[in-house]
């Protein structure tokens, strides 16, 4: 089994949020919200304002921790001879202070949009952009949601 850790950005603002677009091995689109992979010693806030950076080209200020978010990923889900993953997202509100949305310079995601949350619905995405926008919508007090559902347009 693989394991990642992961922080998250929830960047709503006038009723739209902020998605990356990523493009996957065989050119598969899928949205998601502008994070990854936090790096060895380095703290999951600093990560996600790095990812923002990274992703979007935009600066951003973490408001507040959102939740936690673990999920396992069946290797019948993932590319051929891949493991069983196991992914820990933290996922923080963050507000975009500046800076220009962009592709990702030599990364993978191809671009990063305002989008109206009702549209959100009808695009292929992750299911990281529904458990960011419950966080954020519930607020729970312990910082949990029910797993999301994978399927039809919803991706691990």
């Amino acid at each position: 089994m693989s394991f990642r850790l992961a922080a998250y950005a929830v960047c709503v603002e006038g009723g739209r949020v902020l998605l990356a677009c990523h493009v996957g091995p065989r050119g598969e689109r899928t949205w998601t919200l502008p994070g990854g992979r936090v790096e060895h010693g380095e703290d999951p806030f600093d990560a996600v304002v790095r990812e923002v950076a990274e992703e979007t080209g935009c600066d951003g200020v973490v408001e507040r921790l959102l939740g936690v978010d673990s999920r396992l990923i069946p290797a019948a889900d993932r590319l051929p001879g891949l493991p069983d993953h196991q992914n820990v997202g933290v996922f923080y509100r963050v507000r975009i202070t500046g800076g220009r949305l962009r592709p990702e310079p030599n990364g993978e995601t191809a671009e990063s949009v305002w989008t109206p949350i009702p549209g959100v619905a009808r695009l292929c995405r992750s299911s990281l952009v529904d458990v960011g926008l419950a966080l954020a919508r519930t607020l729970p007090a312990t910082g949990h949601v029910d797993p999301v559902p994978v399927g039809g347009l919803i991706r691990h």
